[in-house]
């Protein structure tokens, strides 16, 4: 029983999700996700809370997701290159899984209440590692000498906007966009 409220939850979840990129989370009401669901408001309180709930979920279990994996790739032994690459190839990864929880994380992120603070910390963190692993790649010679913050702002803003384009395509291959992507994102910065 356990795992069929689970999995009406993740229904509800990914449900509100795609709302919330197509509408705006302000603008979708409970009757809407419920109506999207084929059900009556109320039932949804049966699985969550509130529609604040949902976007915590969404956004925060993306963030942490995201910060899980790069805590991985920064404790490797890899060059600043090659982590560059897997952090590239995690965007794709999580972008191609999930288009509308990422549009979520890149829209609605200032709708979240109790968690925001937990939230600007884990992006703070984040950018803040993948600026560490670019400084190390301008000691070690691997990378331009420039601007750390820059190098990262211009990838990460690319990355971050996948979830628009993504769904635009047909067929997208995960690794063969991570590959393009590295090889225009990080071989321009690549000495």
């Amino acid at each position: 029983m356990n795992s069929v409220v689970q999995t009406r939850k993740e229904e509800i979840i990914k449900t509100a999700a795609k709302l919330f990129k197509e509408k705006g989370y302000s603008a979708v009401t409970m009757r809407d996700l419920a109506a999207a669901m084929g059900i009556k408001a109320a039932s949804l309180y049966n699985h969550i809370t509130s529609k604040q709930d949902i976007l915590k979920a969404i956004i925060v279990s993306l963030a942490e997701e995201f910060t899980r994996e790069m805590n991985v790739i920064k404790a490797s032994d890899l060059r600043a290159i090659e982590k560059l690459k897997l952090i590239v190839a995690l965007h794709v990864e999580i972008t191609v899984k999930n288009t509308y929880g990422m549009a979520c994380l890149n829209n609605d992120w200032m709708h979240l209440e109790e968690q925001l603070e937990h939230y600007l910390q884990l992006r703070k963190t984040y950018e803040q590692d993948f600026i560490d692993i670019i400084e190390s790649g301008i000691i070690s010679d691997e990378i331009m000498d420039a601007n750390a913050e820059i190098i990262m702002f211009s990838i990460l803003s690319t990355l971050r906007s996948l979830y628009l384009w993504i769904p635009k395509k047909e067929a997208v291959n995960a690794n063969d966009l991570a590959e393009t992507l590295s090889r225009v994102l990080i071989n321009g910065i690549n000495k």
